[in-house]
């Protein structure tokens, strides 16, 4: 075998092994090559599309690695409307993981990543909807800016602007304004507060990656003319890789896990077409780039670099890459000189990557702890190792904030490991660690970013970092590094995490909605956590006027850091109907804290922290409910069995095992989840069992699921088909088709008022063909559209009865919407006896 094809080998066989998605990047010799080989493309292609996996990650894959372009995605928004199928954070919350999601794809297929302050408010049927509520002016600002700054040559859309309402209005929109600013970029009169930051910018072609789906069909789109449209084989086999272009893009999608978007790859070739809407034609339908001079001749003075990183390249040595530093830091020299600001910094970046993995320089800033608080010294172990026979020297280091530490220039020989210890002041007015989109209050369909400069930025942007200067061949390269935290795991070795920066206290109500159906007190509690050690302070719970916390505050003390503790409040509703925000504080050296710390931690993404007004919605309800005893079967996630504990049910969740004969005679109501039938496969062979359990007397609830894989023939023990209609608007008129239906008179009585305040959206994948047993109870439909009667449908089967809801109750419950607790009572009732 020769040494090359060794290498090869080896990478394939690392490639199978899965890394946490904190730990750096540690290149092998192949992948250093790649990474010289794009050193000499000077040329970009952005992919523009709506939400996070939306995006095409064959193309983007293909681009990145074929053509070795330098690649982006512009996801307009983070989505936040969507559902999540491994666990119960939605909304923004649900944005962050998808956000780190994305940006653990592009680090599997080569691409970039940005964003605008667009939020994912949920379904639009049509982009005049969409560009209504999300402020069509600022996302075509933030987009704009977002292309000044990365300068694509080349511009992709993933959807087509001729066909508003055939597809989701966000998927439309992201085409049409792309459409609009194609003319806009290049004139400094649009936005021109921008160009203190940036430079007036022309793409010189605008693509739509259509496909099949946008033929109708297969069959379809085999049969039109695609002469004219550009086109190339997506199915590169990458022998450095030991993966085919597919692999990769689906390796890439697979990240998308919230979505259920697990992908496998493929192999054998597979055409991608493009259609040119704007800019100038191609004569080659396979180079989206010809006429664009793509090499360093583009940029003044960048020839003599090419002819230098060509020699790079034929030179390189997979067994000993450190030969090609010498060369490597003449180019990051003659790079240095270039007047051309924007590919001059692109490839300086690059470079410094190359020239550190090519001596394996390990540099690493560890600190002693995952979190610290402004106003406090935070201990930092610094590591630099060159595992090269290169000769270099760290000259010093900078850390931002300052340092009053002192060191001196120290050789780094091979192999030999230098550490020093340094403490770095925090500022006391150091902002804390969060998502800086949810820093601002902002509105349903944007988030609030103050500072232009931000725009775009994908991730929270942290600054507590360490800059190592290693003199090589006589150049200084400066090497960033964010300071980090790791420690190692029993289980799962190394671990590594970001540092946070937190306030020295926390508080959360542990309740977030807290229902109150009398006008007996209930104990509410708080929960504080210390952000340092000795942490003494007093606890706060506030309310509106009419509802009375008693006591007023209460004294608290946590020893450690990191420590718990949590203080009770009574809190005595009003007599009549109310609902009002509720917010918890600690007072600390007399300084008010307000916030929540809220940790998302998952495996294949970096741990997240989300800081947000400590708050909770306490609603005194005119409710009524009965002792029913509910099994809770959960499917994707949700948190409906908390709210409905809250209401004063025994809820017990119960697995798919779990279910049998004997164990279903200790409830009179079951429970499932959203997307159960998608999700649980073991239903498969509990459906009898559950139609056994209506057929003898109980309820049995099924909430939403999707029109995709289900795991039972049939979902309830009539005929019923599901179908994509839904009612996004959350204030559309409800009628009602069965107003002296039981559902609606008891406990409670339902009326139109119950079915105001409803958030995002009133329901999805509502049946739309039922067997006559059934009742429709509920009509109502997005503005312009025909009746939409399958939101809520109830059948009598035997001595039960069986309810298929596609009602957003996992939307509603968390919110606090009162009139959707009324009826999910009555859906649980519909079984008892009225006195």
């Amino acid at each position: 075998m020769s040494l090359k094809k060794y290498f090869l080998f080896l990478l394939l066989f690392l490639s199978v092994t899965t890394l946490l998605a904190q730990q750096p990047q540690k290149p092998s010799s192949v992948e250093i090559y790649h990474q010289i080989q794009k050193l000499n493309f000077l040329g970009s292609v952005l992919y523009v599309a709506a939400h996070p996996d939306d995006e095409n990650t064959r193309l983007i894959s293909y681009m990145a690695n074929h053509i070795k372009a330098r690649t982006g995605y512009l996801s307009l928004t983070r989505g936040d409307g969507g559902q999540n199928l491994i666990g119960t954070e939605l909304r923004e919350l649900l944005g962050v993981i998808r956000t780190q999601e994305l940006l653990e794809a592009r680090k599997i297929d080569g691409g970039e990543q940005f964003f605008t302050r667009a939020n994912d408010f949920g379904f639009s049927k049509v982009p005049d909807e969409t560009l209504k509520i999300w402020s069509k002016n600022e996302v075509l600002e933030d987009m704009i800016y977002i292309i000044r700054k990365f300068k694509p040559d080349v511009i992709i859309n993933r959807f087509d602007h001729r066909s508003p309402g055939t597809t989701h209005g966000h998927h439309t929109s992201s085409a049409m304004l792309s459409i609009e600013l194609f003319d806009q970029t290049n004139d400094p009169k649009v936005y021109p507060n921008q160009l203190k930051y940036t430079s007036i910018w022309q793409p010189k072609r605008l693509f739509f990656n259509t496909s099949w789906w946008f033929y109708g069909g297969k069959e379809k789109f085999d049969k039109a003319d695609k002469s004219k449209l550009n086109n190339f084989d997506m199915g590169v086999y990458y022998p450095s890789f030991g993966k085919s272009n597919q692999e990769i893009a689906a390796l890439s999608r697979s990240r998308h896990q919230s979505q259920g978007f697990g992908s496998t790859g493929s192999r054998g070739d597979e055409i991608e077409y493009l259609e040119l809407i704007k800019g100038e034609a191609a004569k080659d339908n396979k180079n989206i780039f010809e006429g664009i001079d793509t090499s360093w001749s583009r940029v003044k003075g960048g020839s003599i670099i090419g002819n230098l990183i060509s020699e790079i390249e034929k030179e390189f040595d997979f067994k000993n890459p450190s030969a090609s530093i010498p060369k490597l830091t003449e180019a990051y020299s003659q790079i240095q000189k270039l007047e051309d600001e924007h590919w001059k910094n692109i490839k300086l970046e690059e470079l410094k990557k190359i020239i550190s993995a090519c001596a394996g320089l390990y540099l690493e800033a560890v600190a002693n702890s995952q979190s610290t608080t402004p106003g406090s010294t935070l201990k930092v172990k610094l590591e630099a190792t060159n595992r090269s026979d290169q000769k270099m020297v760290l000259n010093t280091i900078n850390t931002h904030p300052a340092s009053v530490n002192t060191m001196s220039i120290t050789p780094l020989e091979n192999n030999q490991p230098t550490y020093f210890d340094i403490e770095l002041k925090i500022n006391l007015n150091h902002e804390y660690t969060a998502p800086y989109w949810l820093k601002e209050a902002g509105t349903v369909g944007m988030y609030t970013v103050s500072n232009q400069e931000n725009i775009g930025i994908p991730d929270i942007i942290r600054t507590i970092s360490v800059t190592f200067l290693v003199e090589i061949n006589g150049v200084v390269i400066p090497f960033e590094r964010k300071v980090i935290y790791k420690y190692n795991d029993e289980v799962k070795g190394e671990v590594y995490k970001p540092l946070d920066v937190v306030p020295v206290a926390t508080s959360s109500i542990l309740d977030k909605v807290k229902i109150f159906n009398s006008e007996k007190s209930k104990s509410v509690g708080v929960k504080i956590k210390a952000g340092k050690d000795d942490l003494t302070g007093d606890a706060f719970l506030t309310a509106a006027d009419g509802w009375k916390v008693f006591p007023k505050s209460i004294p608290f003390q946590i020893n450690k850091k990191g420590g718990e503790t949590t203080l009770y409040f009574e809190v005595t509703p009003p007599k009549n109907s109310a609902e009002i925000i509720a917010n918890s504080y600690v007072v600390v050296n007399n300084e008010k804290l307000d916030k929540e710390q809220i940790n998302i931690q998952y495996e294949h993404i970096a741990q997240q922290q989300v800081l947000a007004f400590s708050e909770a919605k306490f609603s005194k309800l005119d409710i009524i409910i009965k002792n029913e005893k509910i099994a809770y079967i959960m499917g994707a996630g949700d948190e409906v069995p908390l709210y409905l504990s809250q209401m004063g049910y025994e809820v017990t969740s119960i697995k798919p095992e779990e279910i049998t004969q004997e164990n279903l005679t200790n409830f009179q109501v079951v429970i499932l989840g959203i997307r159960a039938y998608n999700t649980v496969e073991e239903l498969a062979f509990k459906q009898q069992l559950l139609f056994d359990f209506v057929k003898n007397g109980n309820t049995m609830i099924v909430q939403y699921n999707t029109t995709g894989k289900l795991t039972v023939k049939e979902l309830a023990p009539f005929s019923l088909k599901l179908s994509r209609d839904r009612v996004t608007e959350e204030d559309a008129e409800v009628r009602f088709l069965a107003p002296n239906h039981k559902i609606l008179d008891f406990p409670n009585k339902i009326t139109s008022n119950d079915f105001k305040g409803w958030v995002q959206e009133q329901g999805l994948y509502y049946p739309n063909e039922w067997d006559a047993t059934f009742t429709p109870i509920l009509s109502s439909n997005d503005k312009g559209e025909e009746a939409k009667n399958g939101g809520l449908l109830v059948a009598q089967y035997g001595k039960g009865h069986y309810i298929y809801t596609g009602l957003s109750f996992f939307r509603e419950l968390p919110a606090g919407v009162s009139g959707a607790f009324r009826l999910f009572a009555n859906m649980i009732s519909i079984g008892t006896k009225t006195n």
